[in-house]
């Protein structure tokens, strides 16, 4: 069966990632590394790399492959960052991120999920668990380099901002409940720049910033 599972991830991302355009070589190596079966529910395994999100309980998901890898990519990360990711989740995100930076600090609202995705990422020794209000960011490890917010957010909390470094990018879904678009902020001393991306739709962010 593992043997299926390579080929259907090596699949995916031949297909969903490099078919829509995304070609860093770095990149694309995370992704033909990360297990992503082991980060969906056991009876969900057989379309762990299908092009679509999957429940992961909690009224969450685990985001389509190809958003996952353009939300890493539009990070522009380079490999000695330090990273913050508002939303674990399932842990994948997180695991990517581990491939292509220095040191990722992950944070996840239900205590619930953050217990089991602090399990599944216990390999990667670069990746630091957290539990608490994402929307607020985690000063203790502040400043980052990226930061990337996995949760649906009404508006840009300026907390996240302000933890960015002068030069670091901020990318995040802002919108409504169910339609969003996907930005990306860099910060430039003070002053931050926001390009907007794609719709997309992603579960509500929790917390004080949140829904």
């Amino acid at each position: 069966m593992e043997d299926q599972f390579e080929i259907d991830r090596h699949n995916m991302v031949e297909r969903q990632i490099v078919g829509r355009g995304l070609r860093d070589p770095r990149l694309l190596a995370a992704f033909e590394s990360v297990p992503r079966h082991l980060f969906v529910r056991e009876e969900d395994r057989y379309c762990a790399y299908m092009d679509a999100p999957l429940p992961i309980g909690f009224e969450q998901t685990i985001s389509q492959p190809y958003i996952v890898a353009l939300m890493t990519n539009l990070l522009h990360l380079a490999g000695d960052e330090r990273v913050l990711e508002v939303g674990t989740g399932s842990g994948y995100q997180a695991a990517i991120l581990a491939y292509m930076a220095h040191e990722v600090h992950t944070i996840e609202f239900l205590p619930e999920l953050a217990a089991r995705a602090k399990q599944l990422l216990c390999e990667y020794p670069n990746i630091f668990c957290h539990v608490g209000d994402g929307s607020l960011g985690w000063q203790e490890a502040a400043p980052y380099d990226a930061i990337v917010v996995t949760a649906a957010a009404p508006k840009t909390p300026q907390t996240l901002l302000d933890q960015l470094k002068d030069g670091g990018r901020l990318v995040i879904p802002v919108g409504k409940r169910g339609y969003q678009i996907l930005e990306v902020w860099t910060r430039h001393g003070n002053q931050f720049d926001c390009d907007e991306m794609i719709e997309v739709a992603f579960v509500p962010l929790r917390g004080k910033y949140g829904w």
